[in-house]
């Protein structure tokens, strides 16, 4: 009886044992993961803290889905209403698209907003307000005019969501066209607000 009860308890003290292993075990890992989220949260948190200031992060990945640019480049400038417009490039690409890209300064003493430059269009203009989304580009030679690229949403293809520019900030951004024929190296673009400059396409 004493053998027998003997190897009961030794069972048992092994099953209580391999419990609180287990329980420890599962305690650990909710602390790593708690420790994991800790990161996660406040990087999210950190998040608003940069968007912010200008959601300048914002407007700088938008842009650089043209691709990268060379702003000391200036293939031409335009002024509007207290703002200058600086065009970078101008470029063809295989998959049939004119990518624009350039910059667009506060040069006045007052705060100005971009609500016109998304255009006229209803539809597009709702679905991308605070964007350049109105900018057109004119083929002279071949008659034709060229809208900005947008989806079936009427979600367009270039820089949107610019906020406020306050005195002497700047702003990049970016505009992707259907490709005019390759025979037209130069096209009129125009952006509301500013004014109309001829640019030369490379590519």
């Amino acid at each position: 009886m004493s053998i027998r009860r003997t190897a009961r308890t030794r069972r048992v003290v092994a099953a209580v044992s391999m419990t609180a292993a287990l329980a420890l075990a599962v305690s650990a890992c909710g602390s790593d993961g708690g420790e994991a989220k800790d990161p996660g949260s406040s990087q999210s948190s950190s998040v608003p803290s940069k968007s912010s200031d200008g959601d300048k992060g914002a407007k700088h990945e938008d842009t650089s889905a043209g691709g990268n640019v060379d702003p000391s480049v200036k293939l031409a400038e335009v002024r509007g209403s207290g703002l200058t417009l600086v065009i970078n490039q101008v470029k063809r690409d295989s998959g049939g698209f004119v990518t624009v890209q350039g910059e667009i300064k506060n040069v006045s003493d007052r705060i100005q907003n971009s609500n016109a430059w998304a255009g006229t269009e209803t539809s597009v203009a709702g679905n991308n307000p605070n964007s350049v989304a109105g900018a057109t580009l004119v083929d002279k030679a071949g008659k034709k005019r060229y809208y900005v690229l947008r989806d079936t949403d009427s979600r367009c293809l270039c820089t949107t969501g610019i906020l406020p520019l306050s005195e002497g900030e700047s702003t990049p951004i970016f505009m992707q066209f259907p490709a005019p024929p390759s025979t037209t190296t130069e096209v009129d673009f125009t952006l509301p607000t500013f004014a109309t400059t001829s640019l030369k396409i490379s590519g």
